[in-house]
């Protein structure tokens, strides 16, 4: 059996209200992406956590409806238009798609991932590469955290050199846990993790049991009130800074602050946030992304009323 796709390209005060119809007369799934993406008029929509987006829709829009195989496209084309009271149909193009095994095409996608020295991370339709290496078995999911994208890999990178028997650790925003779940292997102990989203949590606690590793899980409200020896946070330079006061707390006197989802050029600027409490410089760099460490000053008093 073959679907076929429907392809409009449509002004951005057309597109939504498009693709709502294509849903109301049938389309199976309906997808909206910039017209122009990959080009160099590609428009980002969204920044930060924190800061208002500039811009809620693309200038230009490209709708793609999922048909199936007794679907007209001229049809819906029209039936769409004709809901909307458009002039005109839409141009539109049809692309043929060909049943398949979806879900190995998408596994097919995900390989074990070499981090470090030692580091594997291993989806579980896989066998380890290096059954001697530090395996950490995880699938692609909803919660952030795979370790392909460079500031998640730093951080790795980072824990792999830096954390040693018995440390305690925090992960401040921990997504899948593998932060969380990278540390406790290396020998920190106790490891907690801690997620705005409840999804990211049990996602985190599920991972945790397949790799046999006891970390505890859990939101903010239920932070440990304790100081820890290590505490990393990946997230993003805006949550960051508005966080400073609070991940800092969390350094014991003499404890070591890991930060990354920082852009190079934010680097000082985060840094300057949390410069009260400890100096932070850039551990290392990989493709335009920072990740920077610092240890608290033994006597744990702000820097500024010393």
């Amino acid at each position: 059996m073959s679907y076929r796709e429907l392809i409009v390209e449509l002004d951005r005060a057309q597109a939504e209200a498009y693709s709502d119809a294509l849903i109301d007369f049938g389309a199976l799934s309906v997808s909206v992406e910039d017209a122009h993406a990959d080009t160099p008029d590609e428009q980002p929509l969204f920044g930060e956590p924190g800061l208002t987006p500039q811009r809620t829709a693309w200038q230009r829009s490209r709708v793609i409806a999922l048909l199936a195989p007794e679907h007209d496209p001229a049809v819906l084309a029209a039936a769409a238009a004709n809901a909307l009271a458009l002039a005109t149909v839409p141009h539109f193009d049809v692309r043929e798609v060909e049943d398949q095994d979806w879900v190995r095409l998408t596994q097919s996608q995900f390989e074990p991932i070499a981090i470090g020295k030692r580091i594997w991370v291993v989806p579980s339709w896989h066998a380890a590469p290096d059954p001697n290496a530090l395996i950490l078995e995880l699938d692609p999911g909803l919660a952030f955290g795979t370790g392909s994208h460079p500031t998640t890999r730093l951080c790795m990178e980072w824990i792999e050199q830096s954390v040693t028997l018995g440390q305690s650790l925090l992960d401040y925003g921990c997504g899948s846990g593998i932060l969380a779940i990278l540390a406790k292997k290396c020998g920190a102990d106790p490891v907690f993790g801690i997620d705005i989203d409840p999804q990211a949590v049990e996602s985190a606690r599920d991972n945790s049991a397949r790799n046999r590793a006891d970390v505890t899980f859990a939101l903010p409200d239920a932070c440990p009130a304790q100081a820890f020896d290590i505490v990393v946070a990946n997230i993003l330079s805006n949550p960051l800074k508005l966080m400073a006061s609070m991940l800092a707390s969390k350094v014991k006197p003499g404890g070591r602050l890991a930060l990354s989802g920082v852009l190079a050029r934010q680097a000082d600027e985060v840094a300057a946030a949390y410069a009260p409490w400890l100096e932070l410089g850039v551990w290392r760099e990989l493709d335009g992304w920072v990740c920077l460490t610092g240890t608290r000053d033994v006597s744990g008093v702000r820097r500024e009323s010393l």
